[in-house]
């Protein structure tokens, strides 16, 4: 009986994530200016207690990621893992681990870390673990997910491995669904490479 549910759980959970990615690309082009800027945000690192103001990135294209090690996206860790190596200077890589989707990230900051390095020889900025929806959402992705903060932008990640883009000066350009990846056309054009 345990194994029929969890074969359940597992089938449902796929099906949440395949249905959530129906609406791909949002883009900016409402061009209202913004009540607050990603820069407001301070972000702890994923393991340590330090703390990054994300006012270091100014100047730079940032890409926003909610992550989970036991996803079927998971493998994708491999793709930003290449295009930070390959665009790192132009472009910033962030992750930020969250249990909110299948429960795919039950460990601690320090299993994520562990992980992340094993598997995918993860260097980009890892932050420690939020919640990106629900009542319990961190602060900076309450800004991504809500026009009133943002601008223009009102979509919470559907599932793992939703991509939010930031453009030099602080403002939200896109948000990307769990299946675009780096090599993706519609994504290199939102980033400039």
């Amino acid at each position: 009986m345990a194994t029929i549910k969890s074969l359940f759980l597992m089938l449902l959970s796929l099906l949440s994530g395949i249905f959530a990615n129906k609406k791909e690309i949002q883009t900016n082009t409402a061009n209202v200016k913004p009540v607050a800027s990603v820069y407001d945000y301070k972000m702890k690192v994923l393991t340590g207690a330090d703390e990054i103001s994300l006012s270091k990135y100014k100047g730079k294209k940032i890409v926003l990621l909610n992550v989970a090690s036991k996803c079927g996206y998971t493998p994708q860790y491999a793709d930003w893992q290449k295009f930070h190596e390959q665009y790192g200077d132009k472009v910033v890589v962030l992750g930020f681990p969250a249990n909110n989707f299948g429960a795919q990230e039950a460990g601690s900051n320090d299993e994520i870390a562990t992980f992340c390095q094993k598997n995918y020889g993860v260097t980009f900025q890892m932050f420690s673990k939020i919640d990106v929806v629900g009542e319990n959402q961190h602060p900076l992705y309450k800004w991504l997910s809500d026009k009133s903060l943002n601008g223009w932008n009102d979509k919470v990640p559907t599932w793992n491995f939703c991509k939010y883009v930031v453009d030099e000066n602080g403002k939200l350009t896109h948000f990307f669904a769990s299946k675009i990846k780096p090599t993706d056309e519609e994504f290199k054009k939102a980033v400039g490479i």
